[in-house]
């Protein structure tokens, strides 16, 4: 990812003839590196990003009379140069996903309307007056929204309200739900689940409900007689039992069966509760698909729109202190999703490095001094105003710039290391 923003940059500066002294993968100290030409392509000892070094791109430096020196082009071409590299993860990660929808190309297909089927108490939905079997007719504005539209507008509106249009047994009922903030997973919950099909997800071995002959991939259709038509309608109703024998309907290929168990009492995932050993999930409808160029390249450019759109809620969310800051993760982090992702398969791993790329591209055109977007800023102020800013008064900026930086850095760190520590 550092690799094609630098590389960005580069070849901008290469097409307006700036001199480029130095492109470093890293900060710091140099380690080795080769010269070619009047450029010096090093690998340095702090591998936390890259930077490259253009002649004369700062006022007061030795090189700052050479006419090929960055200060002294125009500055609509100095501004192409720091666009150029958060440009260039754009077109990484829209590429990316373009291949890969060209390979395989899989979403879930939602076949209706979003039907809650389970409410939790206490919960933001239960507090809004949401009823199991309520139709979701619209959030926040969006009219008939998907789940995934449904789940990304709660995980970015933790204590924000936000309009509630359901329709309950051919009645529209209007109200207001504000997200509660899951501390665990540092996201907005509402409490609500989507209603579906559930089938057996997993089973574990040597627990009831595997010794009862329960299968993956069997659809659980009821548990008690009642209809199971969310993932915690099993997991409630075994707690509500405290020990209870239950009998779960299960259909097999077609096939229905009855199977009746008795929960144990287990600590075995670190919540101590009544269970049967199935890990209840929804039975989804999903596309696979190989996509034409044109149609891939639609879908990555929609994808990327709106992973932009999340990102930015993101963001806006901690600035408005309602999403805590420890979702930031640093390159610790990023290495350790990169391994999980890369277990799972390669279309995983890849679809992590476009949202890695598109976070890059993003962070840097922020309008902060020492990123990209901070130069761009300062670029716009000194075109709007039609002279250079003062020597001084860049030096201050960048040096506010940098420190921000470091302790951005520091505190990535101390989340990443932080999250790896065992949760006591």
């Amino acid at each position: 990812m550092i690799l094609v923003h630098e590389l960005g940059h580069f070849w901008a500066g290469k097409f307006f003839d700036v001199k480029i002294e130095v492109f470093s993968f890293g900060f710091g100290p140099r380690l080795f590196g080769i010269q070619r030409g009047e450029t010096d392509f090093r690998l340095s000892a702090l591998l936390f990003g890259g930077y490259v070094k253009f002649a004369g791109d700062q006022m007061g430096d030795v090189n700052a009379d050479d006419p090929r020196g960055l200060l002294n082009k125009p500055r609509w071409q100095r501004l192409i140069v720091y666009a150029a590299g958060p440009l260039m993860n754009v077109v990484l990660s829209v590429g990316l996903l373009t291949g890969m929808y060209m390979v395989h190309f899989q979403k879930i297909v939602q076949d209706g309307p979003s039907v809650i089927g389970h409410v939790d108490l206490n919960s933001a939905a239960a507090k809004a007056g949401v009823q199991k079997n309520d139709t979701i007719q619209k959030l926040a504005g969006k009219t008939n929204p998907s789940w995934e539209d449904i789940s990304v507008e709660v995980a970015e509106s933790p204590y924000k309200s936000l309009d509630l249009v359901l329709v309950r047994s051919g009645r529209t009922v209007n109200t207001r739900i504000t997200p509660q903030l899951d501390e665990k997973d540092g996201f907005g919950a509402a409490g609500w689940d989507e209603d579906g099909p559930i089938e057996a997800y997993s089973v574990s071995a040597g627990m009831p409900a595997a010794k009862a002959g329960v299968l993956p991939g069997d659809m659980i259709l009821s548990i008690n007689g009642q209809p199971v038509r969310s993932r915690y309608t099993l997991t409630e109703t075994i707690r509500q039992g405290n020990g209870a024998p239950v009998t779960l309907e299960i259909q097999r290929k077609g096939q229905l069966m009855s199977l009746t168990m008795t929960p144990v009492f287990s600590n075995s995932d670190g919540k101590p509760r009544f269970m049967i050993g199935v890990a209840p999930d929804l039975k989804r409808n999903i596309l696979n698909a190989q996509l034409s160029f044109p149609a891939a390249l639609k879908e990555s450019t929609n994808t990327n729109v709106r992973n932009a759109a999340v990102i930015y809620s993101f963001l806006r969310g901690m600035l408005e202190r309602r999403l805590p800051a420890k979702n930031l993760s640093g390159p610790i982090g990023i290495a350790k999703l990169s391994g999980d992702a890369a277990r799972i398969g390669p279309m995983a791993f890849l679809d992590l490095m476009t949202m890695v790329s598109l976070n890059l591209a993003i962070f840097n055109m922020l309008p902060i001094p020492i990123l990209d977007g901070g130069g761009i800023l300062m670029l716009l102020i000194e075109m709007a105003m039609g002279r250079e800013v003062s020597l001084a008064v860049k030096e201050n900026i960048l040096k506010v710039g940098f420190v921000f930086l470091m302790v951005v850095v520091v505190f990535v760190l101390y989340n990443d290391i932080t999250k790896l520590l065992p949760q006591g």
